[in-house]
């Protein structure tokens, strides 16, 4: 008798109902993998009708893709490891951690702050990576790139599962129509839940009315830290293969004219010294090439004719230059000079837009001024209003998210952005760039609806130990926060959702800390706006303000000490109206910390004793954001962040609040 086939000795042992079902449930599984295919084809050729496409091509050798997640989730070590093992690398070569940070201020806070662009091959496919930012106030960095790319990389930390930033930018996503694959990040952390996140993952895409090709999510299990994935939970990985594999089956590939009239929209603007202004964006149709003859269509409806002057695309960490790129391509362009982000480069012939997706709008704005303290000069290069206003509204060019405005003052402009955390960076890039301004405190945008004021309300996640859940709630609840969702989790830690107005939340990041003895963690989004809430109390503390212009001696701070917690040591430079410390009491305290002890030929018992000074509590610069109040300016130099009274002189601020009452 023949010898039975390799498929007659796998199933010998079973009965015939059972391979019967086995073959039902593989059919099945056939047919949903066709109808997947079917409905991502008739999308496809939905979008190019959309955009005019004649003919149908699909660049099969690339595969373009955004990684998106709640911040410190692990996007940026994801795309080492990537990196790493698809060999861009040389094998004796030293490589940083976290190399897409390039940014300083992204490394010493450990966070992206600007999307970066790279490249990877896989099996002879082209992979081009978009690493974006995860935190909420650089949302606009994430809702732009996202027209770059064909699919996403959703990470999910597999023990703190979905956060306010994966519902924000999985919410753009699945808008825009991306092919989302679910990476659950981190499952060798202590307490990982890989199969409560998938379950949290899938809730969360119903609810934001996913489609079923995109609810029918394929799943990765993946460690950035130590290099590997996997489809299965249970069993660790030995590398990163099944996640490229996945990403070659699963991201659709590039679809379109190829043979059109060439078509670029720009989603990202880099600069360089030496070839000036360079504009990232995606080849839409057609192809391109060096020296090529274009026209740019602008956001306010006009046109001009530009010529590319050095095309580039991206191949690591590395922009390459290259003759020609296609339909599908992530390409850098240089020489169009004033260009923005949004704007299409079309061919001569065949002069259409795109249109670009919507930036959500501001929610904070912050007024920005011509240093007038009585240290104004001393240690900044730029300090002229005329200094000032250029470098506002460059920073608006690439920073799609921010607005800039002018004021009635020529030496003030209000500047608005996603919330203070973006706002403190660009003051932070800004100080490091020698500039020297001041600053107003922080305050919500307001829309007025149908003759109602509204107000903007954020979605605010917190996990505290159970011990400090009463703390938190008391405080949040004088702020006006309604709770929407509580629940416990085994490690003895308590997961509380909140809607807070926007104002509820400046200057409590510092009290949180405090209240929890450091242990809480807190992330939150914007939401929505909501018809006014009512008042909200401002800091209940008072401040301590500087008498006079001097140096502060350990004399005057020891006296001064007794009045409340001080922010400066001795021997640092003060002026009249300068804040040291914050007062306990309500009214602002004023106090003479350059008090010199007087010098006499007499000697007293105890007169030489060593004083005693308690260390002073220096402020960051986003803790002296959150601290002042409307009446007080933070001063920001390269060399020196202070904080003071808008109005330096103790007798003005006295006559100015008689007047009040």
């Amino acid at each position: 008798m023949a010898e039975k086939s390799l498929s007659q000795k796998r199933f010998s042992f079973l009965p015939r109902y059972a391979i019967l079902l086995y073959c039902a449930i593989a059919l099945l599984r056939a047919e949903k993998r066709t109808e997947r295919r079917r409905r991502r084809d008739s999308r496809a050729a939905e979008l190019s009708k959309r955009r005019g496409y004649t003919s149908m091509d699909v660049r099969s050798d690339i595969r373009n893709i955004a990684i998106i997640a709640h911040v410190d989730h692990g996007k940026t070590t994801l795309v080492d490891q990537l990196l790493r093992q698809s060999g861009i690398f040389r094998s004796n070569e030293a490589v940083a951690e976290r190399v897409m940070d390039s940014n300083d201020l992204e490394r010493e806070r450990g966070i992206t702050i600007l999307s970066k662009n790279t490249a990877v091959s896989y099996d002879g496919v082209k992979i081009n990576i978009v690493d974006t930012p995860g935190h909420a106030d650089f949302g606009g960095e994430v809702e732009r790139i996202l027209m770059m790319v064909d699919g996403v990389l959703l990470l999910v930390d597999a023990f703190e599962g979905c956060m306010p930033q994966t519902r924000f930018v999985l919410k753009k996503a699945l808008g825009l129509g991306k092919k989302p694959v679910v990476v659950v990040n981190k499952v060798d952390r202590p307490g990982a839940r890989p199969l409560e996140v998938v379950d949290e993952v899938l809730d969360l895409f119903i609810e934001l009315g996913a489609n079923d090709d995109q609810l029918e999510f394929p799943v990765v299990y993946a460690s950035g830290r130590d290099g590997y994935a996997s489809t299965d939970p249970n069993v660790p990985g030995t590398d990163m293969k099944p996640l490229f594999e996945m990403i070659l089956r699963e991201v659709p590939a590039p679809q379109g004219d190829r043979n059109g009239p060439a078509q670029i929209l720009f989603s990202n603007i880099d600069h360089d010294d030496y070839v000036g202004r360079i504009g990232i964006g995606r080849v839409e149709r057609g192809s391109v090439r060096d020296g090529q003859a274009m026209v740019l269509c602008c956001r306010d409806g006009s046109t001009r004719n530009v010529k590319i002057g050095k095309l580039y695309q991206f191949e690591g960490l590395r922009r390459v230059e290259v003759e020609s790129a296609a339909l599908g391509d992530l390409v850098a362009v240089s020489g169009f000079t004033d260009l923005n982000i949004g704007e299409t480069a079309c061919a001569p012939d065949c002069v259409e837009p795109l249109p670009f997706v919507k930036i959500d709008e501001p929610t904070v704005s912050m007024l920005f001024m011509v240093n007038n303290s009585p240290f104004a000069g001393r240690e900044g290069k730029y300090v002229t209003s005329r200094n000032l206003r250029d470098r506002l509204f460059k920073e608006v060019e690439t920073n799609v998210a921010m607005r800039v405005e002018e004021t009635d003052s020529a030496d003030t402009f209000k500047v608005s952005g996603r919330g203070e955390l973006h706002l403190s960076i660009l003051i932070e890039q800004m100080r490091r760039q020698n500039y020297e301004f001041q600053v107003s405190s922080p305050h919500v945008i307001y829309k007025e609806i149908d003759g109602k004021l509204y107000e903007p309300i954020e979605l605010l996640m917190i996990e505290v130990p159970d011990s400090y859940v009463g703390a938190v709630m008391e405080k949040l609840g004088g702020r006006k926060a309604e709770m929407i969702n509580m629940g416990t989790r085994d490690t003895g830690v308590t997961h509380l959702e909140f809607k807070i107005p926007a104002r509820g939340l400046m200057g409590y990041r510092q009290e949180f800390l405090t209240d929890t003895n450091g242990n809480g963690i807190m992330n939150n989004v914007f939401d929505s706006y909501e018809p006014y809430k009512g008042d909200i109390p401002e800091r209940p503390q008072g401040s301590l303000v500087a008498h006079e212009t001097g140096e502060s001696t350990g004399y005057g701070l020891w006296y001064a000490q007794d009045r409340g917690r001080l922010f400066i040591g001795p021997g640092v430079e003060v002026y009249e109206g300068m804040i040291v410390g914050v007062s306990p009491k309500a009214e602002d305290i004023t106090v003479n910390v350059c008090k010199k002890k007087h010098v006499t030929n007499t000697r007293a018992s105890g007169s030489d004793e060593a004083l005693k000074l308690t260390p002073p509590t220096v402020l960051s610069l986003e803790q002296c954001l959150e601290f002042i109040k409307n009446d007080e300016l933070v001063e920001v130099t390269p060399k020196s962040v202070r904080m003071r009274k808008t109005i330096l002189s103790k007798e003005q601020r006295m006559k100015l609040a008689s007047k009040k009452k």
